[in-house]
């Protein structure tokens, strides 16, 4: 359940509160609004005396939040979170109505220093603000190219001071969060990955932004319950990721759940960024179903952009070329405009 207090509780007052959930055997999230402050009270199913916390100073009304995901949720945070991004001299803000679109972009694999620094410089000057690529690369065969690791890394690094774009990188296991934080700006957790609850808990107790794919076959509560690990752990800047599911259909690689763009916008206060690359598998399908994305609602997309897609080492097919990337961001910000967003 949450606790909301009245305007202009004293910190003192917020402070008995949480020393009282913590008495509980509960944990608490704060969450402070420009007019009130709120705080969330999550631990085991217990049945809890709402009437212990109702009674006590500065306290306006305690409300049961009945949805499985409790921090996720609107019921928690009614106003939507804004993640702020500091890679260089521009912070980065994703999330909520007022902010510019999150453009990330990049090849799905870091294959040498020269291929990032010059992907790097291609997507920033098409107006890209965030630089993906992969340092490890989850591979279906055991035989494909699995990234190459911390060098890769340091490539991104560079491509960050030489660019000013933040970085995004997956980070696949529990072990690797210490040394990828020392290197991205916002750490992925794949698909594959969506429901690997030590890695959650790893990137929760992080102080890293944190991008959060859906699987490939998990239902939008289960996404939603996957970012109540994190946030659980005290990392409250979550972004969810809608990259396609698997369904019947084969013509694209998977099937984009465009619904999930306005439906997780209702259920929850985190940001919603789209992955057409991954939901079409085919570039010439990005531009259409990015627009749609916008259209939509979405706070931002992540698109593959490589230099040669013929010669990439993983995904080329889905890959733009920088051309195409300049003329779906003018087709973006024509859509962005339409729905008073800006890119």
């Amino acid at each position: 359940m949450v606790i909301i207090m009245q305007s202009g509780a004293s910190t003192q007052e917020i402070s008995s509160i949480i020393k009282q959930i913590e008495t509980a055997g509960m944990r608490a999230h704060l969450s402070q609004g420009e007019e009130r402050t709120i705080i969330g009270m999550v631990g085991n199913d217990r049945p809890i005396d709402r009437s212990v916390f109702e009674l006590m100073s500065g306290v306006d009304r305690v409300v049961p939040i009945l949805r499985p995901y409790k921090l996720a949720s609107r019921d928690f945070k009614k106003d939507d979170t804004v993640i702020q991004i500091n890679p260089g001299k521009t912070a980065i803000r994703i999330g909520g109505a007022s902010s510019a679109l999150a453009m990330m972009a990049g090849p799905c694999a870091v294959e040498t220093r020269e291929q990032i620094l010059e992907s790097a410089h291609i997507v920033k000057a098409a107006g890209a603000n965030i630089l993906r690529g992969g340092a490890f690369k989850p591979r279906t065969s055991p035989y494909s190219f699995q990234g190459h690791g911390e060098d890769a890394l340091k490539w991104l690094a560079e491509a960050r001071e030489q660019t000013g774009l933040a970085i995004v990188t997956e980070v696949m296991s529990v072990e690797q969060v210490p040394l990828v934080s020392q290197y991205a700006d916002i750490l992925q957790v794949g698909a594959r990955n969506m429901q690997n609850f030590a890695l959650l808990n790893a990137v929760g107790m992080s102080t890293r932004p944190v991008l959060l794919k859906r699987g490939m076959m998990s239902t939008m509560e289960e996404l939603l319950m996957a970012a109540e690990y994190i946030l659980s752990n005290g990392n409250y800047n979550v972004m969810l990721c809608e990259r396609g599911i698997r369904t019947f259909e084969t013509y694209t690689r998977n099937t984009l759940d465009i619904n999930a763009v306005p439906v997780l916008k209702t259920l929850s206060h985190l940001p919603v960024i789209v992955d057409p690359s991954h939901a079409t598998g085919k570039w010439e399908y990005v531009t259409a179903v990015s627009k749609a994305a916008v259209a939509a609602g979405a706070d931002g997309l992540i698109i593959e952009v490589h230099p040669n897609p013929a010669l990439a080492m993983s995904d080329g097919a889905q890959s733009l070329t920088p051309e195409n990337y300049v003329n779906l961001v003018a087709k973006i910000r024509r859509v962005a405009e339409a729905v008073d967003r800006t890119v």
